[in-house]
Order: C-alpha cells, then structure tokens, then sequence
C-alpha cells in the first residue's frame, strides 16, 4: 500500500469519526449514553487500539496473560455509569456545579 493511500484511509476514518460526533452533539437531546451501540462502539474502540499495539504479541507470549486488558473495560464501563450516577445525584442535592466543587 502506498503512502498516499494510508494517508486517504486515515483522512477517511477521522471524517467518519468526526461526522458521528457531529450528529451526536447536533442531536444532544436524545439519549445516546443509554444506547447500547455507545458502549458497543466504544470497547471495540479500545480493543481494537490494544490489539494493534501489543496485544496479539502478549497473548503468544504469555498465553492467558492478554485477557486483563479485555476484561477490565468490560467490567469497568457498566461499573462507571453506577458510579456517576451516584456523582450526578450527589451533585444535585449540594447544588455542586464544577469538579473542583465536588472533590
């Protein structure tokens, strides 16, 4: 492949991702953190850029030792809406504006 034609595929790919998030501020009203695609999206996102940069090569070398980088993200995510939600209702009774606020 030459350069020029990675060069395309990049442009390309940051077009998309620039359009969806386009549409997903464009239409902020609807609930796109509660869709599933989002969280879809998101760890294929995150497994996609571990297994380009290092993943396939750990799992050869040490076997199971890869699943953690997997595992984690998965078990985190669903974790941290729990969390913040905690963090919005928490918020809202002490009337907390800003982060600096809240911690």
């Amino acid at each position: 492949m030459s350069n020029y034609g990675l060069i395309i595929i990049i442009i390309v790919y940051l077009a998309i991702l620039f359009y969806i998030a386009f549409i997903a501020e464009k239409n902020s009203k609807s609930k796109w953190v509660n869709n599933p695609y989002v969280y879809t999206l998101s760890l294929a996102v995150y497994c996609s850029a571990w297994t380009y940069y290092g993943s396939v090569g750990m799992a050869a070398n040490s076997g199971v030792g890869f699943l953690p980088i997997y595992l984690g993200p998965a078990i985190a995510i669903p974790l941290w809406i729990v969390l913040l939600r905690k963090i919005i209702r928490i918020s809202k009774q002490h009337k907390i504006s800003s982060i600096a606020d809240f911690i």
